[in-house]
Formats: structure tokens, C-alpha cells, sequence
């Protein structure tokens, strides 16, 4: 899958993470996450079943990824980040976009995914998607501690 970036020549290729991602989106997950997830999460998602990371990748640098469960008709997005310099051109839409294409694949019949309240940008983007408020888990986040609306989008019948 490939995508590009908006008023840009600059390629974005999709791909599954390999071994070899990990540092830069750790490295990622610590610029942008005032809770990152650790190395050892992002090692575990290679070897399972049913989830997967994918990278959005230009010039032979990361500039963002996403996470995913697929299973039981259903599909999450577990995690998406994007690199300071990349940010407001596109990345995160192609990755969001990829993650529906697996989804799909899976013939997954919802997808879900938690985002903290504060962070609008990451709310507007998903509502632009299509996704819709469905409640809020209370004391979800750390660092700092706030809730986590979950969002869901059907899919299939579109």
C-alpha cells in the first residue's frame, strides 16, 4: 500500500513492522506519548496472532505506524503515532486508512479504539473517519491520569 503525503512528493509506503522498526518507534512513542508504550510491547506484537504494526515509511525513514487486533468480526486500533516532522501532512490518514484495509480484510464487522479526551486533533481525525463516541473508560491513561473515550466505526456496509 502506498500513500502521499498532501501538496508533497514525498512517498508513503505502508508495511507490516519488522525487527528492525522498533527503535525508531519507541523512539517515536517518546517524543509524542506522556505514557509510551516500552521496547518489549512492540517486540511481543511480531510474534502474535491476530495483531500486527504497520509502518508508514518514506525514504527509508519511519515516520509513523499503527497498531491492531483483528478477531471475532472485530478489529482495534491499539496505537498510532507519528513523528513530530511528519505531523499535519497526511501520515496519520494513510496509516488510519491501512489499518481499515486490514480490518476489512479480516471482514471485521466494527473497529474500536480509545483516545484521551485532550488530544482534539486525534478526536477530529476519527470523526472525520466515521467514528462515533460510544463511552468513556474512567482512569484509562497514566501520566497523566485521564479517561479514555472509546470510539467505534462500523464497517462493511458502507
Amino acid at each position: 500500500m502506498t500513500g502521499h503525503l498532501k501538496g508533497n512528493s514525498i512517498n508513503i509506503v505502508i508495511r507490516p513492522m519488522i525487527r528492525s522498526d522498533i527503535s525508531r518507534i519507541v523512539l517515536i512513542e517518546n517524543m509524542i506519548f506522556s505514557d509510551p508504550w516500552p521496547t518489549a510491547a512492540f517486540e511481543e506484537e511480531l510474534d502474535r496472532m491476530g495483531r500486527g504494526i504497520i509502518v508508514a515509511e518514506t525514504d527509508g525513514v519511519v515516520a509513523g505506524y499503527a497498531g491492531y487486533i483483528v478477531g471475532a468480526g472485530e478489529s482495534h486500533l491499539t496505537n498510532m503515532g507519528v513523528a513530530p516532522e511528519y505531523q499535519r501532512k497526511s501520515v496519520a490518514k494513510i496509516l488510519l486508512n491501512g489499518i481499515l484495509e486490514i480490518a476489512d480484510r479480516a471482514e471485521c464487522d466494527y473497529i474500536f479504539l480509545d483516545v484521551r479526551p485532550s488530544n482534539t486533533a486525534a478526536l477530529n481525525l476519527y470523526g472525520k473517519f466515521g467514528f462515533t463516541q460510544l463511552y468513556r473508560r474512567p482512569g484509562y491513561y497514566r501520566f497523566p491520569d485521564e479517561d479514555a473515550v472509546v470510539m467505534i466505526k462500523t464497517l462493511g456496509n458502507e
